[in-house]
């Protein structure tokens, strides 16, 4: 009996490790395979506008009925017109309506990194439609560290003309920013990403830790308030955020949650946290 309730003590410690490690909660992003369509290695670029495969109401664009949207390497979509910007700007204060997973310097021209992929698909009985930034580089074509992040969005008209949800999924965010915002050769510092949503005039969402050094990374975890794998969004899964958008409007989010930080390894979530802010650099024309 003893030796029984060692072992459960050990498998219980043993789990609580697994919970401190930041790749322990990779795990919310969907089938990876899931959107098939290939965005070719590049970077800035966009591609669109293509078809969303059912009409989604984000507050009133196109008449409530918006069908396209322009797929952006640099981790978003955007609705009007494709988007190259690689220095991410605030959200808060842009003219642009857009959804940004992860708004950052994507470069996916290294031979180690994935290229992005997206398309229509059906999910859990709804249509959907996703973007795949798995396992990709950051300027100036580097791979020695990978993100890996997913938007989806579903249809949700068995709830009223327009309605739907998206969602941001995250398995690994490892770098924060590309180098012609400052980074340096690890990505990090900088300038650095953005995650949120903006209607492009009065109303805007950023996720906590947005622009600020080291707060989105896994090595914010598990001892961090923001880091994106660790929390979660109107979701029981760590690393998912949803957002429901109906009548045109994305309904209040409530604060990011996450599980309590275990005390016994402080330290991997300490690596970037003194990371300061490197001047901005210009990127030559390519």
């Amino acid at each position: 009996m003893r030796a029984r309730k060692t072992a459960v003590a050990a498998l219980a410690i043993l789990g609580l490790f697994l919970a401190a490690v930041p790749g322990a909660y990779a795990g919310a992003v969907h089938d990876a395979g899931l959107f098939t369509t290939v965005f070719g290695a590049n970077d800035d670029s966009s591609v669109g506008p293509v078809n969303i495969g059912f009409g989604i109401n984000f507050f009133g664009l196109n008449g409530g009925n918006q069908t396209t949207l322009f797929v952006n390497n640099n981790g978003n979509v955007t609705f009007n017109s494709p988007l190259g910007t690689y220095t991410p700007f605030p959200l808060l204060t842009t003219n642009v309506p857009m959804i940004a997973p992860f708004f950052a310097d994507v470069d996916t021209r290294a031979a180690g990194s994935n290229l992005v992929h997206y398309g229509q698909a059906t999910l859990d009985g709804h249509a959907v439609f996703g973007v795949n930034w798995i396992n990709v580089g950051y300027y100036l074509a580097h791979d020695q560290h990978l993100n890996s992040f997913q938007l989806i969005i579903t249809d949700r008209s068995d709830t009223g003309a327009g309605n739907f949800d998206f969602e941001f999924n995250y398995d690994a965010i490892t770098w924060e920013t590309g180098q012609a915002s400052g980074s340096d050769a690890d990505g990090l510092g900088g300038a650095s990403a953005r995650a949120g949503w903006s209607n492009g005039t009065n109303k805007s969402f950023e996720l906590d830790g947005s622009a600020i050094n080291g707060a989105l990374l896994d090595t914010d975890c598990p001892n961090g308030d923001t880091g994106l794998i660790c929390h979660d969004l109107n979701s029981n899964i760590l690393g998912q955020y949803i957002f429901s958008v109906r009548n045109g409007v994305v309904q209040g989010p409530d604060q990011p949650s996450g599980v309590p930080a275990p005390g016994a390894l402080v330290l991997l979530g300490a690596g970037l946290l003194g990371v300061g802010t490197i001047a901005l650099l210009r990127r030559r024309a390519k």
